[in-house]
């Protein structure tokens, strides 16, 4: 994975019902400091959803929850510049390597993990981390295997980022709380870009 989505050591996920409100989102987030955006596919809004975010300027926008090739190809063709599911398939990791894309998939063992790093991968998400023993488990995880990074994701909030982003094998987390489906509905935008700009700076609190 790009450094770039990394950045600021949150991946935002996004659960758009209204492909209208994908821009005034995406906008809300940059100003927020919180520039990438990963696009789920648990609506039938959410090419149409890329495909608007992609104009926003500053904004790095990816596609998750891809469940199967056809969806790589849905997230490519609307622009989306990486792919995250939430499990491991080697046909939708080896989708989106043909199209160049970097692919975050889901490893929760030790097997897992060995069939990622097999498919040349060295960064995998663990989904969900609440339910997988937490920054715990990925700490046992990260003795054998030292050179994978792990993006927890699912059960991580405000409250325990600092338990993830302490470990120097997670170079970022995934969650929600930023980018909450309620707000978007609303078109409550500057509570987004407040939500943003308090993740941000949280995340940035946590030394190595």
């Amino acid at each position: 994975m790009t450094q770039e989505i990394f950045s600021r050591r949150i991946v935002p996920v996004v659960v758009l019902h209204d492909a209208r409100d994908a821009g005034p989102l995406g906008q809300a987030m940059v100003a927020g400091g919180l520039p990438v955006a990963e696009v789920t596919f648990r609506t039938s809004a959410a090419a149409d959803s890329i495909r608007a975010m992609k104009d926003v300027e500053g904004l790095v926008v990816g596609a998750g929850t891809v469940l199967d090739p056809a969806q790589v190809d849905q997230a490519v063709k609307a622009g989306a510049t990486f792919i995250v599911s939430p499990g491991l398939r080697a046909d939708v990791v080896r989708a989106a390597q043909d199209a160049g894309m970097p692919v975050l998939p889901g490893a929760v063992t030790p097997t897992e993990i060995m069939r990622a790093l097999e498919l040349g991968l060295d960064t995998v998400k663990f989904f969900p981390a609440g339910v997988y023993g937490g920054a715990s488990a990925i700490k046992a995880l990260s003795a054998p295997f030292g050179g994978v990074r792990f993006v927890p994701t699912g059960g991580v909030s405000a409250a325990n980022l600092g338990d993830f982003l302490s470990l120097a094998c997670v170079p970022a987390v995934g969650g929600s709380w930023m980018v909450p489906v309620d707000a978007i509905r609303e078109g409550a935008f500057a509570t987004v870009t407040g939500l943003c700009a308090d993740a941000v700076a949280a995340a940035a609190a946590v030394g190595k």
